[in-house]
This record gives structure tokens, C-alpha cells and sequence, in this order.
């Protein structure tokens, strides 16, 4: 422990070095880590008793503010497996974030379930990083997870970090003790960081090094030898379909509608903790898995609710944390429960028709399912099996007006049942959401469909001299209009119908702003006129006109 009052007089001198931001020059990068896929890096998880500052560590690594942290002595605050791509010097690492462990637990309790399926990711990931809180000293519970961690990962060699250690930094010699008194775990001697400010990251950087590079060299030689052993076929990599893009899929409804159920019945594996109890999902769990070759990013949110003053803490910041993930996300999947429709007697609670009309309003896909409809089938209850298939549909459409044909699945995540169903109901959905149209095929559209409308006042008819699409994700298009009549809210509704009948777009947001022309350009002069791709280009980068559009939404 002799080295620890030279670490000492380093960390004084290069405090800010110890951030993810600084390392040392000198390092030979072996391998690029930014040129491996995500699904390839090795597993890192962090492990320890509850609040020693997992979830702070975590966050520090990923270099963003994504698991919540909440001082919580009597309550644990992550319940969930989080999973984030970590950023260390070079090295770049799958990172998870795992629940406190208490491996006296109640059978049954919350803290032994998660126990139990901490252990199972465990087996999966290649190494472990056993976090203690320097600050407290050794606990009896950092006993119990060392003891915990021997039994169930003995294939896997432990880094000990000691957190909380900036308060340690100090001439009486305070943190070479503290560490002597960790080294009794049987682990070695721990590294000193602090997660909130960053010190001591170089040496865990230092640690981890070797483990990691060791691990991807034995992947690359094996893929190596697998590359010669087929260089023989005549085979070349496929173009990039970028009509399989990844695609952000976040699961929300209200709490204990069956929201992580599907999720783990989305991923075929039980990834997130799931129990009766309301509100056991508190962190926005992200991870990724592949459907028929496209890959899909899933969000597992907390139970949307409405933030009122009473609700402080890790539910507070639950929260907060569902609405971003709603705000990120390309396609929102909104989870109702089928028992408590029959039993309300509607089809949307509150909650829900905010989180339904806040996703057509910030332009998201939506898609609506129906869960636990195995509660629902028997002869007592077949009546109100169909009725509620019938009925789902007409209400969510007279709820969201803006949006005609979202599509709704009736499933049984607990069963398993329309996994095949949902996904495909996404990815159309999706790949609507995404559409583009030619300027051409939008004009000749334009002068059939204007034949077709019906106009009470044929000298009052709007003339609208281009149509033109702007941007996807949601479909936004711009009518040129001339004259002095301007598109009415009628008109606009007329345009956006069409649009979605003629070229199947229900189901999805469209927005349609129109932009006036001035005489000089609509005379059909060639020196004044401009042709529409140019208008096109110049509607997207000219942000001073932009106060001249006026918007709809549908």
C-alpha cells in the first residue's frame, strides 16, 4: 500500500485528468474500438450493496445523465438491468448497471427477485466491477456480496473500486487505511474513485485495459480465421438497406398495465423485472435485439403519471425520465389494459389520452395495444372478448381525431401471444413514418385531387401552384399557393385525408404548410418562376422564411 501516498500527490496535482476526458498521452491503442459493432463489445457489470453510488459509476461511464440517481437510505432506486455503451480513454465496453444486492432477502421480496435475476445476467457478461463505498468503510453487506459474488460468478475475477473517495484525499492517511480495511474482502486491493467528480478513472482505465483488449483480440483472431477459412466463396457484403434503419420503439402506458411483461416477451428473454407490485419499473430500461434482420432500440419506461407537487424523489424522476424517452423515441407503443376497459367501461383513461396526444403532437408513430386479453376469454366473458375488440378502435379514434386508422393489437404478453403481430404492426408503421414522395408523383396526385373536391365558390378556389414534400419522419409538405386565397383549416383536412387514402399513410402524423407566392413568381415568367426542386431546397435551409408557413397538424 505503498504506492497510495503517491497516488495521493498525483491526484492533488491532475484532479480534472481524472475525468473520462483526460488520460494518459502515451497509450498505445492496440485496437479502434469505434470501428467495432455494439453487439460485439464485451460485457462490464457493476455490482455492490445498495447505494454505494452504482448508478452515479454508470452514468459517469456512458458520459451521460441516463440512470437515475436519488439518495434513498431505505429504498433502492434501480431495479432493472441498465445497459449503455461505456466511453473509458480508448476502450469502449457494454456497461450495466444492476440493482443493489441484499442476499438476505425475504423469499419473494422485491430485492430477492432481483437478486435472482442479476445472477442470470451475470453469467453472460466477462467481467465485474465490485463498487463499495469508501466513505461508509467496509459493511457487512459488502461481506455478503463478496460471499454472494464466490458463489455465483467464481468464473469471474472482480476489479474492487472503492467509491466516494475524494473526501479520503487527504495527508492524515486516511485513504490508504480505508483501503487496507477494503482489502480484506479477499478481492485485492480496491481502486479509489469518485463517480460525482470524476477522480481515480485513470486507474480503472488502467485496470480495465487489459481485461477488456484481451477479450477483443480473441474475438477478432477467431473472426480473423473465420474470414480466411470462406474468403473462397465469391460472396461480398450487401448494400446498406436504409429502408431497415434502426428504428426507437418505447413502450408507456400506466403503471401495472403489463408494460415489462411485453418487453420481455418482445425480447424472448427475461431482461427486465416484472412482479404485481404498481410502479416496479422506476429507470427508462433502453437495450437492442434484431427482428428479421432490422434492429430495433426498446425502451421499457416507468408508468406515465401525472407530475404533481406530492410526488418527489425516484418517482418524480421517473417521471421525467418517461417523457424524454417518449420525446426520443421514433414509434410509441401505448399499453392498455383489457380487464380494466371491460370493467371502466372505456377504452382510455386520463393518463393515457395524455400520453396518446402528446405523441401525435411532437409527430411520433403510434401504436395502440391491448393487453392481458387472456383475462377475457371463457364463456362467462366471450361477450366481452368481442365487444372489446369493436369497441377499442371507434373510441381511440373519436379520442385522437388528428389521426384516422391507429392501429390497435389485442395481445397477451403474459402468454406470449401477437409478439409476430406487434412487431410487424411497428415496422409498418415505421416505414410509414418514414416515407418520401417525389415532387413529380405529389403534383400529378395534386391535379387529380383537386378535381375531386367540391368548391362552393369556384372564384374563390385556392390555386396551388406546387406541392412538394420537405421532410420524413413525420411527412411534412408545403403547398405553393397564389392569389389572395389561402388554404382554409377545411382544405388542409381535404389534402391530409387524401394523402393518407391515396398513398396509405394512415395511422401516422402529417403535417401540410402552405407558402404564399408572390405575382412576379406565379406570371409564369421563365426568368421568375422557379423550378421546384430549387424551392425545395431552399424551403429547408432558409429559416428566416419560416415565419411565413403556417402549420397543421394532422
Amino acid at each position: 500500500m505503498s504506492n497510495y501516498n503517491l497516488f495521493l500527490f498525483w491526484c492533488t496535482r491532475h484532479t480534472r485528468s481524472f475525468s473520462n476526458r483526460g488520460f494518459c498521452t502515451n497509450t498505445i491503442n492496440k485496437i479502434d474500438f469505434t470501428n467495432i459493432e455494439i453487439s460485439r463489445l464485451p460485457t462490464v457489470i457493476i455490482l455492490g450493496r445498495p447505494n454505494v453510488g452504482k448508478s452515479a459509476l454508470f452514468n459517469r461511464l456512458i458520459r451521460r445523465r441516463e440512470a437515475l440517481v436519488y439518495n434513498t437510505p431505505d429504498d433502492h432506486v434501480t431495479r432493472d438491468i441498465r445497459e449503455g455503451v461505456a466511453k473509458l480513454g480508448h476502450l469502449r465496453f457494454r456497461v450495466l448497471d444492476s440493482a443493489g444486492l441484499e442476499a438476505e432477502a425475504t423469499s419473494g421480496s422485491i430485492l430477492h427477485r432481483t437478486a435472482s435475476f442479476t445472477a442470470n445476467v451475470l453469467s453472460n457478461s466477462h467481467s465485474l466491477l465490485f463498487l463499495t463505498d469508501g466513505r461508509a468503510g467496509l459493511h457487512p453487506l459488502d461481506q455478503e456480496v463478496g460471499k454472494w459474488l464466490r458463489r455465483n460468478a467464481p468464473q469471474i475475477k472482480p476489479i474492487l473500486v472503492m467509491n466516494k473517495s475524494e473526501s479520503l484525499f487527504d495527508v492524515d492517511h486516511s485513504l490508504a487505511s480505508a483501503a487496507n480495511e477494503m482489502s480484506r474482502l479477499g478481492f485485492g486491493d480496491p481502486i479509489p474513485i469518485s463517480a460525482e467528480t470524476g477522480l481515480g478513472m485513470h486507474d480503472l482505465f488502467l485496470s480495465l485495459k487489459p481485461v477488456i483488449e484481451d477479450y477483443m483480440l480473441r474475438v477478432l483472431n477467431d473472426e480473423s480465421a473465420a474470414q480466411e477459412n470462406s474468403c473462397g466463396d465469391g460472396t461480398s457484403s450487401p448494400e446498406v438497406d436504409e429502408s431497415k434503419l434502426p428504428l426507437q420503439l418505447a413502450i408507456v402506458g400506466r403503471p401495472n398495465v403489463g408494460k415489462s411483461t411485453l418487453v420481455n416477451t418482445l425480447l424472448q428473454e427475461e431482461r427486465v423485472l416484472v412482479g404485481p407490485e404498481a410502479g416496479l419499473t422506476r429507470d427508462a430500461i433502453r437495450t437492442q435485439f434484431e427482428f428479421q434482420g432490422r434492429t430495433i432500440y426498446l425502451v421499457d419506461t416507468a408508468g406515465w403519471l401525472q407530475r404533481t407537487k406530492l410526488e418527489k424523489g425516484a418517482s418524480s424522476l421517473s417521471i421525467m425520465q418517461s417523457r424524454k424517452s417518449l420525446l426520443r423515441a421514433h414509434i410509441i407503443a401505448l399499453v392498455l389494459d383489457a380487464d380494466e376497459i371491460v370493467n371502466a367501461k372505456r377504452s382510455m383513461k386520463h393518463a393515457e389520452v395524455v400520453i396518446a396526444r402528446r405523441a401525435v403532437e411532437e409527430g411520433r408513430g403510434l401504436v395502440v395495444i391491448v393487453n392481458k386479453m387472456d383475462l377475457l376469454r371463457g364463456k362467462n366473458k366471450s361477450s366481452s372478448y368481442e365487444q372489446i375488440m369493436e369497441a377499442v378502435q371507434q373510441e381511440i379514434q373519436t379520442i385522437i381525431p388528428q389521426v384516422t386508422g391507429i392501429p390497435v393489437v389485442f395481445i397477451s404478453a403474459l402468454e406470449g401471444r401477437g409478439r409476430t403481430t406487434v412487431l410487424h404492426q411497428v415496422i409498418d408503421t415505421y416505414e410509414k413514418w418514414c416515407t418520401r414522395l417525389s415532387t413529380a408523383r405529389l403534383n400529378r396526385w395534386l391535379h387529380k385531387v383537386m378535381s375531386r373536391h367540391s368548391w362552393k365558390d369556384q372564384a374563390a378556389q385556392p390555386k396551388i401552384k406546387y406541392f412538394t414534400q420537405v421532410k420524413a419522419r413525420p411527412p411534412t409538405f408545403v403547398a405553393f399557393v397564389s392569389g389572395k386565397t389561402k388554404l382554409s383549416d377545411t382544405d388542409i383536412r381535404f389534402l391530409t385525408k387524401s394523402l393518407k387514402d391515396d398513398f396509405d399513410l394512415g395511422g401516422i402524423p402529417i403535417r401540410i404548410m402552405q407558402r404564399a407566392i408572390a405575382k412576379k413568381d406565379a406570371g409564369g415568367s421563365s426568368k421568375s418562376s422557379h423550378p421546384i426542386g430549387r424551392v425545395t431546397e431552399r424551403i429547408k435551409s432558409d429559416k428566416r422564411d419560416r415565419g411565413n408557413l403556417v402549420e397543421s397538424k394532422a
